[in-house]
């Protein structure tokens, strides 16, 4: 978990987009981002375990939940790269991840926020061939992941998961959004 003290007002947001790792690694990045926070959201099932999320159980999915400061970083900067650090087109699978805990999620915390959701996947609509299917709908819960699962990406660089999945997302991410 990462904590960086704000100059504005702190919004929450949820996305799911494919492994939590990976998006974590990637929103991480950003500067207005003050918390991150790998964890489950979108199911049924109380105090879900990765073991429940990635049995396909419980409904959850793996999810980031993000602070952030939308002075620094506007929410549409967010969803910018949400939609381009996964492939919001493909159902329930994010590269050789499938299962209904990879879905494609958005989960709002106001209703501002599910207004610029709306209009970010309408703009989102013409960079794919395909429909975009991610979910959206308010955060009922979210359920921080366990400890291990925090910070994956910066504990584990050399994982071969992190190496041929994350660090070439990563690399991609810094490259479109011109980051150092």
């Amino acid at each position: 978990m990462r904590r960086i003290r704000m100059a504005g007002k702190s919004e929450t947001i949820v996305f799911g987009g494919g492994c939590f790792w990976c998006t974590e690694a990637v929103f991480s990045m950003f500067r207005g981002v003050s918390n991150v926070m790998p964890g489950y959201a979108g199911g049924s099932t109380s105090n879900p375990t990765y073991e429940g999320v990635c049995g396909g159980d419980t409904g959850h999915a793996e999810v980031l939940r993000i602070e952030y400061d939308p002075g620094i970083v506007p929410l549409e900067k967010l969803l910018e790269v949400f939609f381009a650090m996964h492939d919001p087109t493909s159902l329930n699978k994010q590269g050789a991840d499938y299962g209904t805990q990879y879905r494609s999620i958005i989960l709002y915390t106001t209703a501002g926020q599910k207004a610029e959701v709306d209009a970010s996947i309408e703009k989102a609509r013409a960079d794919f061939k395909k429909p975009i299917v991610t979910e959206v709908k308010k955060l009922d819960k979210f359920y921080p992941a366990e400890d291990y699962h925090r910070r994956y990406y910066e504990k584990n660089p050399n994982q071969p998961y992190c190496t041929l999945v994350i660090s070439p997302k990563v690399a991609n991410i810094r490259k479109e959004f011109g980051l150092t």
